[in-house]
């Protein structure tokens, strides 16, 4: 794999930690969130996450791997990045079709508006 690939790797993981920790971090210790942060939105070397909370570079590597999978967890059982997709993916349709000029289909767009609102109900 070349050095491009495994720093985009890397950066989409980023993403997925950060986007997860958006939505689950609150669940998460304070000593747990401090260390991910650091991590994760900081980006903070493992060594320089050991040495601000004294603890060994090891540590930090393992702290931060328990809780990425702490946090894969709780989307896998809690599903709710997935939901927030599907129903931001359907109040795009909707902006779409809106947007659209359609004065002759007017019960026809009424009706897909109506579908997707249900959907975006069914989500919640």
């Amino acid at each position: 794999m070349s050095e491009k690939a495994k720093a985009m790797d890397k950066l989409d993981e980023l993403v997925e930690l950060s986007i997860l920790y958006d939505f689950y971090g609150e669940l998460l210790s304070e000593h747990k969130k401090r260390v991910f942060e650091e991590y994760v939105h900081n980006d903070l070397s493992l060594s320089e996450i050991a040495e601000l909370n004294g603890i060994s570079r090891q540590g930090v590597y393992d702290l931060v791997k328990r809780c990425s999978k702490e946090l894969r967890d709780y989307e896998s059982k809690l599903k709710l990045i997935s939901k927030f997709d599907t129903v931001k993916d359907k109040l795009l349709q909707i902006k779409e079709l809106i947007s659209k000029p359609t004065s002759s289909n007017r019960d026809n767009l009424q009706e897909e508006i109506t579908t997707l609102a249900d959907d975006i109900l069914k989500e919640l």
